[in-house]
């Protein structure tokens, strides 16, 4: 096979006069299936649709987006694998330099709020067209939700895009049955109860059931109905967005339900009133069969980016997935800031080993291939099966995490059959080692009494480091962020270094920090200092807490409440006040010295000021006499010279 038509050019090639569906993409064209766009198009390919990519369109101009002709069925609208304003601005709103998913790796190939403005631009291309969005911009965005780049609420991406439907989740079901209907000649208004989307109506446009249930919630207050929703009920009426928009803790009464109900099996249907419409998202699409999980990755992807771009050096992007392998979908961890439990769900969807194995033979055979598989994992590395048998018939627990605030009783803590798919791997011919990459739960690990596994994920799958995510040790940051106690971190810690003494390794963990989440003040900063005194490591970057859409801690962010039990969050804000928590991470660095001794001072830890073993840094030195008059003597000179500079003019 070859890469899906980018010309009119490649559509005559194939014979094809008119495509089925367009796919609009804010990424650069990789036919990996790490990239939504190839995954999508190449499903529905395979269910005999003609499908072409758009990829990154200049949104100036209506040409890019006519360069295919108008499609039959509809177009396909997703920013990329990254929301857009994350893509462009630093969590400081800095335009970002580099953008790995373009050309060369140069920033600037896609607009702000992409789905969007590419939505806009196609209505005026072709009038009356079926747009679909999805995509982690269009998913992640599909309720009244708080911008962080605008910092307000801004309504569901549905109203502003004006698109038909929308995607939510992982959406290869939801696409071929919204292909086949519209194939069928059903209008897309008419398209309204397909799992895994959301769409907009009208009162009187709604399932004659859904108006019932609102007629009855038009009857009551809004706090009596929240305080009285039945597990029976078909569906749930969410706080308004006017409501959302002037009330934080509407919002974050609406956003516990949200939460609570992204699972296939107990969700129910979600409306949102915006303005004089209705926002509905319909129950989470089913999870995928290992079976059909097994029929997207074995799709004939080309596995790298585009001829087009190689006269720019490439997609940067690719390098990291290139040799890599998914394993599996979804995440039970639970952490706060994540918004996995939006998209992938919690409910784990897996390949079978053999699916693996043939990928992992085929990567052995691909131009460049030096021996290294680079990962074998998912979002969460070693989970590689449900949490639960009780997930598989009844669905994930609406109130419990499995992991946090502390294990679930019924979690099976297994890693037999993950080991044992590594060492499969282990022995294709060609395979000198495979790496775990994709991160691992700690706390999961430590778990296992059997300690296989540890000894040889240390043996075989670490090349020197281990990347581990316990974000902070301040067990009050750790319980607003999902996270596991500072006291499993150091245990892990410990069984660690003590297998890789018994192996004859040396071998190191890296631990990823993040300053400034909701609930982290200067104390539990300086805590945080202190761990990293002690324990002799200190991060070469520091990532402050990034209110992202869609996750629990930026609902913390904005709001100020823990929508779990409604009780109030400190949240840092202050720019300055951030910077004396990032400092504090990187305290040797001579350019924060100013930074952390305010925030020694403000923390009341005076007494990490010193010269002892314990402290952070040394006083500040008293100039002598001699460097007193020099310092008077050149602000003397600065100031005649700028008298001198206002005179001339």
């Amino acid at each position: 096979m070859s890469f899906l038509p980018v010309t009119k050019d490649d559509m005559k090639r194939r014979g094809w006069e008119q495509l089925d569906f367009i796919y609009i993409s804010g990424d650069a064209y990789v036919d990996h299936p790490s990239f939504g766009h190839a995954v999508i198009t190449r499903v529905l390919e395979s269910y005999g649709y003609k499908v072409g990519i758009i990829p990154q369109p200049n949104w100036k101009s209506n040409d890019d987006f006519m360069m295919l002709g108008r499609p039959k069925l509809g177009i396909l609208v997703s920013s990329g694998v990254i929301d857009s304003m994350v893509n462009h601005y630093t969590v400081n709103k800095k335009p970002r330099k580099t953008d790995s998913y373009s050309p060369g790796g140069k920033a600037g190939y896609r607009p702000d709020r992409a789905v969007i403005v590419y939505c806009n631009k196609i209505r005026e291309c072709f009038k009356g067209i079926p747009i679909i969005i999805g995509g982690i911009e269009a998913s992640l965005r599909r309720f009244a939700h708080y911008d962080y780049w605008d910092d307000k609420v801004r309504k569901s991406i549905l109203f502003d895009s004006k698109a038909d439907l929308l995607i939510y989740g992982m959406g290869e079901k939801p696409i071929v049955e919204i292909a086949e209907r519209l194939r069928e000649g059903i209008p897309v208004s008419q398209i309204k109860d397909v799992r895994g989307t959301c769409y907009i109506s009208k009162f009187n446009e709604l399932p004659s059931d859904l108006q019932k249930i609102l007629d009855e919630y038009n009857q009551r207050d809004s706090d009596s109905y929240l305080k009285t929703i039945n597990k029976n009920d078909k569906a749930i009426i969410l706080p308004s967005f006017e409501e959302v928009e002037s009330d934080k803790r509407k919002y974050a009464e609406a956003f516990k339900i949200q939460y609570e109900e992204q699972d296939a099996l107990t969700g129910r249907i979600l409306i949102q009133k915006h303005m004089d419409r209705y926002l509905v998202q319909n129950p989470n699409a089913l999870p995928m069969s290992e079976k059909e999980m097994d029929k997207v990755y074995s799709l004939p992807y080309e596995r790298t980016y585009h001829p087009m771009y190689e006269k720019y050096g490439g997609i940067p992007a690719i390098k990291e997935v290139e040799f890599s392998i998914t394993s599996h979908r979804g995440c039970y961890g639970g952490c706060s800031f994540c918004a996995l439990n939006f998209h992938q769900g919690r409910v784990i969807q897996k390949r079978t080993q053999n699916s693996i194995l043939q990928e992992a033979e085929k990567l052995t055979r691909s131009p460049g291939f030096k021996g290294y598989i680079h990962d074998v994992g998912g979002p969460t590395a070693n989970f590689r099966n449900r949490a639960c048998k009780k997930q598989i018939d009844k669905g994930v627990c609406k109130n419990r995490q499995c992991l946090y605030p502390t294990p679930c009783k019924n979690l099976i803590t297994d890693h037999s059959e993950y080991l044992e798919l590594l060492r499969k791997i282990r022995q294709i011919p060609n395979v000198k080692k495979v790496f775990i990459r994709s991160g691992i739960r700690y706390d999961y690990l430590m778990l296992d009494k059997n300690d296989e596994f540890f000894y040889e994920m240390c043996n075989h799958h670490i090349s020197g480091q281990l990347k581990v995510a316990p974000e902070h040790i301040s067990d009050k940051v750790l319980k607003k962020m999902g996270k596991p106690s500072r006291q499993v971190y150091d245990k892990f810690v410990k069984k660690f270094n003590e297998i890789n003494k018994k192996l004859g390794k040396k071998q190191y963990l890296i631990p990823y920090l993040m300053s400034s989440h909701p609930g982290s003040d200067l104390k539990a900063a300086v805590e945080l200092a202190e761990y990293l005194r002690d324990s002799g490591h200190i991060p070469e970057q520091v990532q402050d807490f990034y209110p992202t859409p869609a996750t629990l801690s930026t609902c913390m962010y904005y709001t100020g409440f823990d929508p779990r039990n409604m009780e109030r969050v400190y949240v840092p804000k202050d720019p300055h006040e951030k910077a004396l928590q990032r400092a504090l991470l990187q305290y040797n660095k001579k350019e924060n010295y100013k930074l952390v001794y305010e925030a020694l001072i403000k923390a009341g830890r005076e007494d990490l000021i010193g010269y002892g073993k314990k402290c952070l840094i040394k006083p500040v030195k008293i100039n002598s006499s001699k460097d007193c008059i020099k310092e008077r003597r050149v602000s003397k000179s600065k100031h005649q010279a700028n008298k001198e500079r206002k005179n001339k003019k």
